[in-house]
């Protein structure tokens, strides 16, 4: 099997977790393709994503690290053997990795948990909000990448709607409510759907007002996705050069603080939709 050139987020993410396994059992590449019966640089490649693996060798690979942790192993060999070609894949080439990896990342919680300062949350925009967003990029896009981008954002909204869908929490600053993007017409649309969204069983949508007071990463875009195992848990932020996801297990365990810290601060769902509702009604 020839190494991929490009693994995607999350099998560089299995990769990951294999080095962090060899690691924590004090073992060198070397020792650990020597007790596996190949070389070292197959282990390198294995550990960077660019190799996949069987069930078999993901298993044998955990019991020569003495990993105890069987959920773990579990979750770890789920994600080796399973071979989903999703939909992002179709726009691969047209939109940058990191976008793509948003939506897998996405696909494959089992629960989302966000916080938005300025914008909607992607999964809860309308076409004519993410087009008004869009259409504010530097350098602007040009027609064929607005419908590529619109297409990508509203199909990762299909998230929401499908058989065990994940549940969401969504945080919104009111700042981004009250963010005029499209005018007041697109506004009060978005203000609408977000109304709409709110009800689904799935979907939890608490605003934290400006009366909240201040509170750490106030200004960070931050979703926290939940994997089978904590560990295997993931946060994406959004940074100016795009996205970003982190794995290591002190930040995640600070993210999830953080993000119980948001929720301390924002209204309850109830209150939450009266304040929306209000303020739709001013525009």
């Amino acid at each position: 099997m020839s190494p991929r050139s490009a693994p995607t987020a999350r099998q560089r993410r299995l990769g990951a977790e294999l080095r962090k396994m060899r690691e924590h059992a004090g073992m060198s590449v070397a020792q650990a393709g020597e007790q596996l019966g190949t070389d070292r640089t197959r282990i390198s490649n294995m550990e960077a994503g660019r190799l996949g693996m069987s069930e078999e060798r993901l298993r044998s690979l955990a019991a020569i690290y003495q990993c105890g942790e069987q959920a773990y192993v579990d979750a770890l060999a789920a994600m080796a053997i399973e071979r989903v070609n999703g939909w992002w894949e179709e726009y691969r080439g047209a939109l940058s990795a990191g976008v793509l990896d948003l939506a897998e990342l996405e696909h494959h919680a089992l629960s989302l948990r966000g916080y938005q300062p300025m914008y909607m949350p992607g999964l809860l925009q309308t076409e004519a909000y993410a087009k008004a967003l869009f259409a504010m990029a530097v350098p602007e896009p040009t027609p064929v990448q607005m419908r590529r981008r619109l297409s990508h954002r509203l199909r990762r909204r299909d998230v929401l709607d499908r058989d065990n869908p994940p549940d969401c929490t969504f945080l919104i600053h009111e700042s981004a409510l009250r963010m005029g993007f499209g005018g007041s017409k697109v506004a009060q649309e978005q203000l609408t759907h977000v109304l709409e969204a709110s009800e689904r069983e799935n979907v939890t949508v608490r605003v934290i007002p400006f009366a909240a007071g201040g509170f750490a990463a106030a200004d960070n875009s931050i979703l926290h996705a939940a994997g089978p195992v904590p560990r295997l848990d993931t946060v994406q932020l959004d940074v100016a050069t795009g996205v970003t996801l982190v794995d290591a297990e002190t930040l995640l365990a600070n993210y999830r603080l953080i993000l119980d810290r948001m929720e301390e601060k924002s209204l309850p769902p109830a209150g939450t939709r009266d304040f929306i509702h209000a303020l739709a009604q001013q525009l």
